[in-house]
């Protein structure tokens, strides 16, 4: 069955006048065309659509029942070329993008509320992971885009592009009511009880976890790592157990826990960035509108 959009405005004028010389002059022309391309269309369909006699048109329950479904699919072809155009601009369509738990505190919602208020109609799908797994996503073509803590892996970099959005100091995280953690002022790292070091794994982000015992080591000391830990949450809520301490970007104390307190270090610490990494073959409009908009709010 080939069902053309002609005949669907054709049965839905006729539907509406109940007339068909009125349905004729409605779609500039004659009036015996009109009535042979119902005809075929009844065939087609292999059921008559309207009752027909020398005074009256009136529909049989097929053509009633027909009837707003024809309207439906005739505003869904007037609604395509928009749509498509729409989607060829960025306007329309599907965002799939990752991010580690620490761009959550610090870049991600801003960034978000700018480009859902830029772009209402693009489905944004959001997915937290660390940096390794996010660029194996990428790679597998299975997110348009990822926050992640650089530097990127040498097997990504002939693929992927990379834009800096952050940089921010290390600071630490330890359990509430310590005296070293006395007042708001920053604190020198070997005046701080030597509790477990909780930390992620290496392999997730290895330049930021050779970061983290570099401060150690700079300041004379070798920490003993307690525990292990993928997302920052879970990091945080370990301190507020009172399991050990860490050192976590700065926006990571955005995240209140109960029993964590948070303080600047007067050690020298690495700034940690943060950067979007993409397919440089990827020429989605939707993520070209995502790129051009985070460009010019960093």
């Amino acid at each position: 069955m080939n069902l053309e959009l002609r005949q669907l405005r054709y049965f839905v004028a006729v539907a509406e006048e109940l007339h068909f010389g009125k349905a004729a002059d409605r779609l500039h022309m004659t009036q015996p065309p009109l009535s042979q391309a119902i005809q075929a269309l009844e065939e087609m369909l292999g059921t008559a659509l309207f009752l027909r006699n020398r005074r009256s048109v009136s529909m049989t329950p097929a053509g009633e029942a027909m009837l707003p479904e024809a309207r439906r699919m005739l505003a869904q072809a007037a609604e395509l070329p928009g749509l498509v155009m729409r989607a060829a601009g960025g306007e329309e369509g599907r965002l799939s993008l990752a991010f580690v738990s620490s761009a959550d505190y610090s870049v991600l919602p801003p960034f978000l509320r700018s480009y859902r208020a830029a772009y209402p109609q693009v489905q944004i799908v959001l997915q937290e992971a660390t940096s390794d797994v996010q660029v194996d996503e990428l790679l597998r073509e299975r997110v348009d885009a990822g926050l992640i803590i650089p530097p990127l892996p040498d097997k990504a970099l002939p693929l992927l592009d990379y834009l800096k959005v952050l940089d921010e100091p290390l600071i630490l995280a330890a359990p509430a009511g310590l005296d070293a953690l006395r007042g708001d002022a920053p604190v020198w790292l070997k005046n701080v009880p030597r509790l477990p070091l909780i930390i992620f794994p290496r392999p997730i982000a290895p330049a930021l976890h050779d970061a983290i015992l570099g401060v150690f080591a700079a300041a004379g000391i070798t920490p003993q790592i307690g525990q292990e830990a993928i997302q920052m949450q879970t990091i945080v809520s370990l301190v507020s157990a009172g399991m050990g301490l860490a050192l976590v970007p700065q926006s990571v104390r955005n995240l209140m826990r109960p029993g964590v307190e948070y303080r600047a270090l007067h050690d020298p610490t690495p700034l940690v960035e943060t950067g979007l990494a993409w397919r440089r073959d990827n020429s989605s409009p939707v993520l070209q509108g995502f790129l051009d908009l985070l460009r010019k709010n960093i």
